[in-house]
């Protein structure tokens, strides 16, 4: 960690090269004796990923970036507040601190957290920005979070874990095993220490595996930022042996949507023909699979088992875009291209044979303007496009 970085003429120079082109700038050279281009434009560049992300880091001039990895797999300070509602107590142990997002917004709501970073670097510069942030609770530890824990006489209200999804040569892994550290061969450990335990993954981690691997799930939170799913948020609840609940939160510049089930509930979807509405879910029920459960809930029909759009007479409060409708038609050429003189609309497809760049090819539409198409088969088992404008 080189302090340098955080003298007021530094910082100045960071602030104002923050549209700069970087490629340039290290051409350029540093213009700081104690202090590289390649240092300064990690700055900028981390800083720069900040400002929606992170933006308590961004307008704070007094924090200091680690590696551009290290912000890149951050929490965004979005899903790292939720997470913060999920649980309660006094004392919380983060097991994989990182960059400090989730400990800095768990000390919010527990009385004590202790942050275990095993990257001595990355530790003090978390230590540094707790303080430029003023959060007293957070207690430092330089170690390995599952080597601190085997040690430790303490219990533990809740205990968060955010295994590394990468390998020693930085390969990605997905499967929960993979990661580091293996909570799936901790688990025993961590439930001798707490009763509670909340659990980051991949969005990409399969649900129902991931159940079948761990002990106790209560609750998956799926949690996404305008219609990009994020995390996989498992809580973990000693003994507990019922159902396990899926909730689902999408959140947008205008509202947060969201849906919640019953993993493995009976449900079914009912089916009908396009009606006066057309429904697309959002990302984060698209990965909860929640589709029966959706039209089930809802009161909603489904297009066709695998068509994952929905329709309705009247408008409803949905989850995700609506849209409403104004004229089907068979996938016929010279009918789709009549609907739209101007020749340009936004394409999606689901459940349908051809794709979304054959589609424009074939049609020669543009992407853009006020008009959706959306290609897919309707409960006969035919090719339709559904012509709409969005809510």
């Amino acid at each position: 960690m080189n302090k340098h970085i955080l003298l007021q003429d530094v910082q100045d120079f960071i602030n104002d090269h923050l549209k700069s082109d970087l490629h340039k700038l290290i051409l350029k050279g540093t213009p700081f004796d104690e202090i590289s281009i390649q240092e300064i434009a990690n700055q900028i560049s981390c800083k720069k990923k900040s400002e929606k992300k992170l933006p308590s880091c961004y307008q704070n001039n007094t924090i200091y970036y680690p590696s551009k990895i290290s912000v890149e797999q951050s929490s965004s300070e979005k899903t790292a507040s939720y997470k913060s509602t999920l649980i309660e107590g006094r004392n919380l142990i983060d097991l994989t601190g990182g960059f400090g997002v989730d400990s800095f917004y768990f000390s919010k709501v527990f009385e004590k957290v202790t942050y275990c970073e095993i990257d001595k670097t990355l530790s003090s510069i978390a230590a540094h920005n707790f303080e430029q942030l003023k959060t007293k609770n957070i207690q430092i530890i330089s170690k390995n979070g599952i080597e601190y824990l085997e040690k430790s006489k303490d219990i533990f209200d809740v205990i968060y874990i955010d295994p590394s999804r990468r390998t020693s040569d930085q390969r990605k892994v997905f499967l929960l095993e993979d990661c580091q550290p293996n909570i799936i061969e901790n688990i025993d450990l961590l439930f001798s220490k707490t009763k509670s335990i909340l659990l980051k993954t991949t969005p990409m981690l399969d649900m129902t595996n991931a159940i079948n691997s761990l002990k106790f799930v209560k609750e998956i939170h799926v949690v996404g930022i305008n219609n990009e799913v994020k995390d996989l948020v498992f809580l973990l609840e000693k003994e507990h042996r019922n159902t396990v609940l899926i909730k689902t939160i999408n959140f947008t510049k205008e509202r947060s949507e969201k849906f919640n089930f019953i993993y493995n509930q009976q449900s079914s979807s009912n089916y009908h023909e396009p009606q006066t509405y057309l429904y697309e879910p959002n990302a984060t029920i698209l990965k909860s699979g929640g589709f029966h459960e959706l039209s089930d809930q809802l009161n909603i029909f489904k297009l066709h088992q695998h068509s994952h759009l929905y329709t309705s007479e009247k408008l409803m409060n949905f989850p995700g875009r609506k849209f409403k409708i104004i004229q089907i038609t068979s996938y016929d050429k010279k009918k789709i291209t009549s609907l739209i003189p101007s020749k340009k609309a936004n394409i999606s497809t689901r459940n349908f044979r051809k794709t979304v760049a054959q589609i424009k090819k074939e049609l020669k539409i543009i992407d853009g303007g006020g008009h959706y198409l959306f290609f897919t088969t309707n409960i006969h088992n035919r090719p339709i496009c559904i012509h709409c404008i969005k809510i």
